[in-house]
């Protein structure tokens, strides 16, 4: 587990430190919206890291609006000032991993606004989507597995059912987390899976109904326990 750790750690600073160099080019080669960066490869061979490190960094700079990478052009300084820029840059480079508790705090203060616009914009489709996914939790439940993964289907279905883009990547974003941490700390115990059953089709038939107020107040009441149990887990560690 230590060994893991460090080769995570180590991993998210050489990111940091590939994202500091390209920002330093930008300044350097005084680049302005629009204008393209050298390639993939020629960034690895000027940073001494493989592409593959590179691609990673850029990826992350895309994800927060910085670079624009277009297919068969290559990558661009995106349309932001170079002092919002540089901004931008030193928040990300602080940023740090995050905990369990803001992950779960995070999801929850998401889930709460999805399941009330599923509700209002949720098709017969989505609702097909969240059906196969309660029946697999429920399977995996009575069968005494494990469940997580198609817990989290569930809410990813619901998301999706928001027609929120934003909200929904962010789910996405925060889910591979989520089921890492969940299975560290064994947070789905047996009678709280079983809880879930219940407690995911009260969710499921607010949305069906179109019913925004109760759907939100049903995946309150969901939360309401998970968020005890990951608080006291987390104390207690």
């Amino acid at each position: 587990m230590k060994l893991e750790i460090l080769a995570k750690t180590d991993g998210r600073n050489l990111q940091k430190t590939i994202i500091s160099k390209i920002r330093d080019h930008i300044n350097l080669k005084n680049l302005e919206p629009g204008d393209k960066l050298p390639s993939e490869r020629m960034l690895s061979e000027k940073f001494g890291v493989t592409r593959s490190n590179v691609r990673d960094a850029i990826q992350k700079l895309e994800f927060y609006g910085l670079l624009e990478s277009k297919p068969q052009s290559g990558t661009f300084v995106a349309n932001i000032g170079v002092i919002a820029m540089n901004g931008m840059i030193d928040d990300i480079l602080r940023l740090e991993e995050p905990g369990f508790k803001s992950l779960v705090e995070t999801r929850i203060l998401l889930e709460l606004k999805t399941v009330r616009l599923a509700a209002l914009r949720r098709t017969d489709e989505d609702l097909k989507t969240m059906k196969e996914a309660l029946e697999a939790y429920n399977q995996k439940v009575i069968a005494g597995e494990d469940a997580v993964q198609e817990d989290l289907l569930f809410h990813l279905a619901i998301a999706k059912a928001s027609r929120n883009s934003t909200m929904n990547n962010f789910m996405l974003l925060i889910t591979p987390k989520i089921i890492t941490n969940f299975e560290k700390y064994h947070v789905c115990d047996k009678n709280l899976a079983n809880q879930g059953i219940e407690e995911h089709i009260a969710i499921y038939e607010a949305i069906k109904s179109q019913d925004p107020k109760l759907a939100k107040q049903k995946m309150k009441d969901h939360f309401n326990v998970l968020y005890q149990y990951c608080y006291n887990i987390k104390k207690s560690s």
